[in-house]
């Protein structure tokens, strides 16, 4: 059971490296890196490309460890007691199954996704150790054990947010999605637009690049961004050469929207093509 990739996604080796080595040591994944670099995706092309069951559990601020596990409904058991529902007798009628529950319990190895597990609160990550450790939790309420029929390969991801205890990334093996390089983003970006004409390309990627690296940015467009930004150009029927024009005017790319998300960095571009147009 080995990972190297799909036709949808464009892995290098150090990527395919470490999802082999966790599968090896039966160890959770932990992938870091910037917003919009496929880490989220990388765990549903693991599935894909093993032909795994994809079970995602996506955290929130308020997520606590618990849910992972089961959730008991006991205001909903008192409510039909109240009621008369004999039902109410039946305990296990109130227990909703968690993530890692579903996951456990897949006919087959699954593939679990904790995604941005620094999302929640500090003691999130170390509430799971146990369960992550030994592949099985206790149900209080109604007695029972719920073991792993096979371990699952579990990818965790995070934003780095905040960081992560040492208990927690001790169990975990590491990879960091560094931002690809020119080559591989254009591996990338063949793969979603194959017919994208190599002049566009070569002056968006320049363009990208070059917004990249203005110094004061508050948030640096991603892999996704870029994405987003090369599909608004095919659909405008936006050419080469307006992305290739030295106007100072043009400084900000066309469609920019896409690329910049807030507005610090809009109002920084803006003020770099004032005093360009002053200096010029």
């Amino acid at each position: 059971m080995r990972f190297t990739g799909t036709d949808r996604y464009v892995a290098d080796s150090d990527l395919m490296l470490a999802v082999n080595a966790a599968i090896t040591l039966q160890r959770p994944l932990l992938v870091k890196g910037e917003p919009g670099t496929g880490k989220t995706q990388l765990a549903m092309e693991v599935a894909s490309a093993l032909g795994a069951p994809m079970v995602e559990w996506h955290i929130k601020s308020t997520t606590k460890a618990q849910q992972g596990l089961y959730e008991y409904d006991a205001v909903a058991r008192l409510r039909d007691a109240q009621l008369g529902d004999p039902g109410a007798a039946d305990i296990a009628r109130y227990i909703r199954p968690g993530k890692l529950w579903e996951a456990f319990t897949c006919a087959d190895r699954a593939v679990l996704l904790i995604d941005e597990v620094d999302k929640a609160d500090i003691e999130f990550p170390n509430d799971l150790l146990r369960e992550l450790d030994r592949m099985d939790f206790h149900v209080y309420e109604t007695g029972q054990t719920i073991t792993a029929n096979h371990r699952p390969i579990v990818i965790i991801t995070s934003n780095n947010e905040k960081e992560l205890p040492d208990a927690f990334l001790r169990r975990c093996f590491f990879h960091y999605i560094r931002f690809p390089d020119e080559t591989t983003l254009k591996a990338i970006v063949e793969v979603h637009y194959p017919n994208l004409k190599k002049d566009l390309l070569s002056e968006a990627l320049t363009s990208f690049f070059q917004l990249r690296e203005v110094p004061g940015l508050k948030k640096r467009p991603s892999t996704s961004e870029l994405l987003d930004w090369l599909k608004l150009l095919l659909a405008e029927d936006v050419p080469a050469e307006v992305l290739r024009e030295k106007n100072q005017r043009k400084l900000i790319p066309p469609l920019y929207g896409a690329l910049l998300k807030n507005e610090q960095d809009v109002q920084l571009f803006e003020k770099l093509a004032f005093l360009s147009r002053r200096g010029a």
